[in-house]
């Protein structure tokens, strides 16, 4: 299917791993430019080289967006390189912790909120002027689905995600119709978000006495999922490209689960 985004230029945070670089990798084979933003200098240069293998133009950016001379100084380090911006935003970066409610401090609450929300918040800020002259520009932010549908852990997350898919749709009516802005909610997807060292897969893990993935798979079927396993990063990214492409030319302002099922509710 042609997407219609051969040439756009496509920003993308969080971009060295798990579904931001997958995101990476699916806009690169419809030949967009891409600068990338990630923290670590190393990996981000070692994707970017990956990416480059698909005759692609890409721009790299290594800073921390969670705070706002990092988000400042790699918002203009890629606006020195393309100085029209970009036509595409996704706001990918996040992270969570899997602790109990009562074991989450004032700090890691602080931080929960800086990576989870005004990182998106400022690399939107920071773009829409140079975006709003660009036809057709459109930004996604990666929630979670449990910014729809919060579990008890982890609480910090969840309501970030949730502010997050607010703040989707109401910029979503402010920045219309010159930009589309919509959300991806992504349930349990294999990515480092599960499989770092101490994550949730390990943690699972040590409830169910398993191997990290069989737990995770384990836990999945326990909750009911219909489809009953963990979702892979391209199967977000599809979506992302799609929100952002011509495609979806009548479609802001909109929350798209890709969460094997996980919301029940109508809405």
């Amino acid at each position: 299917m042609e997407t219609g985004l051969a040439g756009k230029t496509v920003l993308i945070t969080g971009a060295a791993s798990g579904i931001g670089f997958a995101t990476a990798r699916a806009f690169a084979r419809e030949g967009t430019q891409l600068a990338l933003i990630d923290r670590d200098k190393a990996k981000l240069a070692k994707r970017a080289d990956e990416l480059r293998t698909h005759g692609v133009r890409v721009i790299t950016a290594a800073a921390d967006v969670s705070n706002a001379e990092g988000a400042t100084g790699a918002v203009n380090a890629i606006l020195a390189e393309i100085p029209e911006g970009p036509d595409v935003l996704v706001n990918n970066v996040g992270f969570a912790a899997p602790k109990a409610f009562m074991d989450i401090t004032d700090d890691e609450w602080e931080m929960s909120f800086q990576i989870n929300f005004m990182a998106a918040l400022r690399m939107t800020r920071a773009l829409l002027p140079t975006m709003r002259k660009r036809p057709g520009a459109a930004i996604v932010n990666n929630a979670s689905d449990l910014g729809r549908q919060p579990e008890a852990i982890p609480a910090d997350y969840a309501a970030m995600k949730a502010a997050l898919l607010s703040l989707t749709k109401s910029l979503a009516r402010a920045e219309a119709p010159a930009i589309r802005i919509n959300a991806v909610a992504p349930g349990p997807i294999w990515t480092p978000f599960w499989t770092n060292p101490g994550g949730f897969a390990d943690s699972l893990a040590a409830v169910h006495q398993m191997p990290p993935r069989q737990a995770v798979e384990h836990e999945m079927k326990l909750r009911q999922l219909p489809l009953a396993r963990m979702g892979e990063p391209e199967e977000v990214a599809n979506v992302i490209v799609f929100l952002a492409s011509p495609l979806a030319s009548f479609v802001t302002g909109s929350v798209w689960g890709i969460d094997g099922g996980s919301i029940r509710s109508l809405i």
